[in-house]
């Protein structure tokens, strides 16, 4: 009986959940690397929003050492990782090093060269490179720098709590500032 229900959900597309009784539709895998993209990068801005929210006065100027970058100059380099994806993408493939803005002006340019980004691989238009070189630079890189930021807060003073990220409602196409709210943290 098992094993004709679970035939049946897949049959029509449903994934079940056994824990929590739930059976919803899967999502589609509509040009599967490019899907897989978009929830790449929408997890980086829901971990980037996690990190960039709420960071205390002089955050921007915080380093951890006299030879490192400081948190607003990473976040600066974090704005030039998603145009210069978005430049792979579209075949203009172009490169700035962008000065350090202030935290919340800086926090904006992420969103909106994260939303630039979204939009271009939401739309028909052809990638101009493989899916696989946009995640393993500009995609990877970037949610290694959101980590720098994560452990930088905590170095300063200001941590953000724990998640178990696994359990969070990140969704392609979500890169704004307003996220879902995080569904298990911890200290």
């Amino acid at each position: 009986m098992y094993r004709q229900y679970r035939a049946v959900l897949r049959h029509h597309n449903l994934a079940y959940n056994w824990r929590t009784m739930d059976s919803t539709p899967e999502r589609p895998a509509s040009g599967s690397s490019r899907y897989l993209l978009r929830h790449a990068v929408a997890t980086l801005a829901y971990r980037g929003g996690k990190v960039l929210k709420g960071a205390p006065p002089g955050f921007a100027e915080y380093r951890a050492g006299d030879t490192t970058r400081a948190c607003g100059q990473i976040l600066a380099h974090l704005g030039d990782l998603l145009d210069w994806a978005l430049s792979q993408a579209n075949g203009k493939q172009d490169w700035h090093d962008s000065s350090p803005l202030t935290w919340d002006e800086g926090t904006k340019r992420f969103f909106t060269s994260i939303k630039a980004l979204d939009d271009y691989l939401a739309s028909d238009a052809p990638l101009a490179c493989p899916p696989e070189k946009l995640f393993q630079g500009a995609i990877a890189d970037s949610l290694t720098h959101v980590g720098q930021l994560a452990m930088l807060r905590r170095l300063a003073g200001a941590p953000i709590r724990g998640e178990n990220y696994a359990q969070a409602e990140i969704v392609a196409g979500r890169v704004s500032a307003q996220q879902s709210p995080p569904r298990r943290e911890f200290d």
